[in-house]
C-alpha cells in the first residue's frame, strides 16, 4: 500500500508518469524502507494509465463486496427481539 500512496502523491504533485527514483525519494522523505521488487511491480501495473480512471474502477469493486458491518447490525437486532417480545407480555 505504500508504494501505490506514493504513486499516487507523485501523480498528485503533477508527475504524471513517477519513477522507481521518485517513489522512493518520498519513502525515503518519511523513514520508510523502500523494496524495489514490490515497488517496480506498482509502477509496471499503473504506469501509463489514468489515474482516476483506476480509482473508480476500485470503487466499483468495493461497492460490490459484501460489509462486515451487517454482522454487528445482526447481533444488536437479534438482542433487541427478545425485549420486544417481553413488552407486550408485560402489557397483558
Amino acid at each position: 500500500m505504500r508504494y501505490v500512496a506514493a504513486y499516487l502523491l507523485a501523480v498528485l504533485g503533477g508527475n504524471e508518469s513517477p519513477t522507481s527514483k521518485d517513489l522512493k525519494k518520498i519513502l525515503d522523505s518519511v523513514g520508510i524502507e523502500t523494496d524495489d521488487e514490490r515497488m517496480n511491480k506498482v509502477i509496471s501495473e499503473l504506469n501509463g494509465k489514468n489515474i482516476e480512471d483506476v480509482i473508480a474502477q476500485g470503487n466499483g469493486k468495493l461497492a460490490s463486496m459484501p460489509a462486515g458491518g451487517a454482522v454487528a447490525v445482526s447481533a444488536g437486532g437479534g438482542s433487541a427481539t427478545p425485549a420486544a417480545a417481553a413488552a407486550p407480555a408485560a402489557g397483558e
